[in-house]
């Protein structure tokens, strides 16, 4: 095994998420896969074995302690870079309808690889956030779109929030100080249909503090957002 299994299975269990064997395998060929493309791509800083069964599978699998998600529920994950917390997810519930969207192609020939050595299906969609959120074939589709530490909340609201049907969720995963970000983006999730309908902080077992922001879709987006990246990052919302 490359990553410490019984480790995974412990974490996971401690928020409610119980992985069998297929499960652990698939994480063992995920968490091997993903350090061999390290290599070759620039994926991710935390290519140890037990950082990465910390730090990104479990850290991705907390989602679904205090998220709940229905089955055959779909979900789009935004800058998935390399599939947190998406493909995780999908790993631990294959009934989940995962869409992975990335601006970077090779990061998603990485996935696609992922995907093919552990047997699971998703769609895999190449496009940059602002672009895909006013395409009608994605906009508003989603029961949950999620996003780890991608952008600021403010900003990070608009590009996922167009992608989120009414009655859905939008799930932020954040590291420390989650709480400043959100009062800061609270205005501009309103403009954008949302509504923050709770927020988790916990400690990641010695990875240290995280948080869950979950934000409500309460009406649909004005067609004006997403705007282009540009004018996001220049005049956030406020």
């Amino acid at each position: 095994m490359f990553i410490p299994v019984e480790k995974l299975k412990k974490y996971a269990l401690a928020f409610g998420v119980e992985l069998d064997n297929t499960a652990l395998e698939r994480f063992d060929t995920y968490g091997r896969l993903l350090a061999e493309w390290n290599g070759k791509i620039n994926l991710t800083a935390i290519t140890d074995p037990d950082g990465i069964a910390l730090k990104h599978f479990a850290d991705s699998l907390s989602v679904l302690k205090y998220c709940e998600i229905p089955q055959g529920a779909s979900l789009i994950d935004v800058g998935t870079g390399a599939g947190f917390p998406g493909l995780a997810l999908l790993i631990a519930r294959p009934d989940i309808r995962l869409t992975l969207l990335d601006s970077t192609k090779k990061k998603l020939t990485v996935i696609e690889d992922i995907l093919k050595n552990i047997g699971l299906e998703a769609v895999l969609l190449h496009s940059r956030a602002e672009e895909a959120g006013q395409n009608r074939q994605y906009r508003e589709k989603f029961d949950f779109a999620t996003a780890r530490a991608v952008a600021n909340l403010r900003e990070l609201a608009e590009y996922c929030l167009p992608f989120v049907k009414q009655g859905g969720s939008f799930i932020s995963m954040k590291a420390a100080k989650a709480g400043e970000e959100l009062s800061g983006a609270e205005k501009a999730i309103s403009a954008l249909g949302g509504k923050t309908e709770r927020t988790h902080k916990f400690e990641l077992f010695e990875a240290g503090e995280r948080n869950i922001i979950i934000i409500k879709k309460i009406s649909p987006t004005n067609g004006k957002y997403p705007r282009p990246s540009a004018k996001i990052a220049k005049n956030p919302l406020e």
